[in-house]
């Protein structure tokens, strides 16, 4: 009698449909919706970068002093015939005051250098406050022939500073900042032309507030340390400004290309008193300040 081995039935075969997935797509599936699912932010954000950190600010350590002495001339401004190099220009001024400035020689090393090395040669000594923008600034050290311009300095080092925009990062934020004069540099192009032309003029900001129009356009290279009342005066002197309806007729002109509009320009803004520098020099301290003093 023969007997039949039966094998017992083994699951029953996996069916893959839209019901059992295959495990293999289960695993691509999973790993496709994670990639969708993550946020885009993570995906496209930029690799660390040492741009985003800011520069230091630049290094305003006054290094330097030097002084100003200005004065008031009531009988105008007239050279008196005198054996010396440097005649008297008015015997009868009446002193402003003095200014101490602060000088940042780490800033701007090549402007502060030139700068001093003026106020040590006397070379700004008997020369004009030439114009005056009231509640703005007033401008001095321009090169000419006429008694109060200055003569054209010698031995100054070429200033490669002011094609360097890291010495515009002062801003004219305040009364009683010194900087160089670029942008409203008024020196005669002849003058300007001379292959060792050195631009030695300068403006003082007067207040009351900031000077934008001035900023990124001219270097800012020192602080009036003592003598901000001296500044305020000055700043009160009164100015030529012609009447409106001249000012459009100069514009005209100017438009058609009249030479004599610039001539006629030329005196705008002008002081009305003479006001110069009577005297200048370098001011030796032991240890310089760290940081300009905090002005109002």
């Amino acid at each position: 009698m023969g007997y039949s081995v039966t094998t017992p039935p083994g699951p029953p075969p996996i069916l893959y449909n839209h019901h059992h997935p295959n495990p293999k797509s289960i695993t691509h599936l999973t790993r496709r919706s994670l990639l969708l699912s993550a946020p885009l932010s993570l995906t496209l954000r930029p690799p660390p970068s040492s741009a985003a950190v800011s520069p230091p600010p630049p290094d305003t350590t006054i290094t330097d002093r030097v002084f100003m002495d200005f004065s008031l001339c009531p009988t105008y401004f007239r050279p008196l015939s005198s054996p010396d190099s440097k005649p008297a220009l008015c015997p009868d001024s009446l002193p402003l005051g003095r200014l101490v400035l602060g000088l940042y020689g780490h800033h701007v090393p090549l402007t502060v250098s030139n700068f001093k090395s003026m106020c040590t040669s006397s070379a700004y000594k008997g020369t004009l406050v030439h114009k005056l923008f009231p509640g703005q600034f007033f401008l001095a050290g321009h090169q000419g022939d006429k008694p109060g311009d200055v003569r054209r300095p010698t031995g100054l080092a070429r200033n490669t500073e002011t094609v360097d925009s890291k010495a515009f990062a002062l801003t004219h934020s305040r009364p009683g900042l010194i900087s160089l004069n670029l942008s409203e540099n008024d020196d005669e192009d002849d003058i300007k032309l001379d292959p060792d032309y050195r631009n030695v003029e300068f403006l003082i900001t007067s207040g009351p507030g900031p000077c934008p129009d001035l900023d990124y356009k001219n270097i800012v290279f020192g602080t009036v340390l003592e003598g901000l009342d001296v500044v305020t005066a000055i700043a009160a002197i009164p100015t030529y400004r012609p009447s409106e309806k001249i000012q459009q007729f100069n514009d005209f002109a100017e438009f058609i290309g009249d030479e004599r509009a610039m001539n006629a320009r030329a005196l705008w803004n002008k002081p009305l008193k003479t006001v110069y520098i009577s005297d200048c020099g370098e001011l030796n301290v032991t240890k310089p300040s760290l940081s300009p003093p905090s002005l109002p």
